[in-house]
């Protein structure tokens, strides 16, 4: 089976993967949802959901850093990456051990791609199909309560010292259109800012995340000078693009009630 990732790179599978190992969290959350749980045989410290993984798989270290023996040990027939959180210097390192596949995701459509790519890769297509279909409805009902409301401007910190926001190009950004929330700052990525940078942005809300930075109620007081309103916001539901998608468009809408 030859495959191509989403950053376009050709994978050739000689069979369907039967030993998966996932470096991602999002992606991890997916793979059981949609069934492969058993074939799951490595995953990261960051694998959090669901919460007794960690007990049942052995783990191959963080998102940025593996234990490549480990890796080896495992005898993966995949190993599932992210342009984002895994770097190039250790997808180059995998590759001498098992395909990788390496997943890019900045909107909803890549999403979907990847939840259908996941679906002819494991041969659960059918559920795959289903899970993409669940998450649009849920979607389309989210754009319908939030057609008519005003757009808000928004800063969504993603960590406190120094102060950093996503920017442009971000699957956070797309979420944050989504609810009708205008992100104030036009940079790429997850650029550096400042509390000065902060007073001239006129904000109506401030968001901060529970991830990767953990913003809690203490940390609002810093904030409230800045905008008309601090909220602390799950930031799995934000930026976590896989199967959690279904639970987050639900949780926008508590958001927004």
């Amino acid at each position: 089976m030859e495959i191509r990732d989403q950053l376009g790179r050709k994978i050739e599978l000689q069979k369907i993967p039967k030993r998966i190992i996932s470096l991602v969290p999002s992606q991890t959350e997916l793979l059981v949802d949609l069934g492969l749980e058993n074939s799951i045989v490595g995953i990261t410290h960051y694998c959090v959901h669901p919460a007794y993984l960690k007990e049942t798989k052995v783990s191959v270290g963080g998102t940025k850093k593996v234990n490549l023996r480990k890796v080896k040990e495992l005898e993966p027939d995949i190993i599932l990456c992210n342009k984002e959180e895994n770097t190039k210097e250790m997808v180059e390192a995998l590759e001498k051990v098992a395909p990788v596949h390496v997943s890019d995701v900045a909107s909803l459509e890549d999403a979907y791609k990847l939840m259908g790519d996941y679906g002819k890769m494991f041969n659960c297509e059918e559920l795959s199909f289903t899970m993409v279909n669940t998450i649009q409805k849920k979607v389309k009902s989210l754009k319908k309560l939030v057609a008519n409301f005003s757009e808000k401007k928004v800063a969504y910190f993603i960590w406190d010292n120094p102060l950093m926001v996503a920017g442009k190009g971000t699957f956070i950004d797309e979420i944050l259109k989504l609810n009708r929330y205008k992100n104030v700052y036009n940079q790429e990525r997850y650029p550096q800012t400042t509390m000065d940078e902060l007073k001239k942005s006129n904000l109506d809300i401030c968001l901060l995340s529970s991830e990767p930075f953990p913003f809690k109620e203490k940390h609002k007081v810093k904030f409230e000078s800045f905008a008309k309103e601090v909220q602390i916001v799950d930031g799995e539901y934000f930026s976590w693009y896989g199967s959690r998608l279904m639970e987050a468009m639900d949780y926008f809408k508590q958001l927004h009630s």
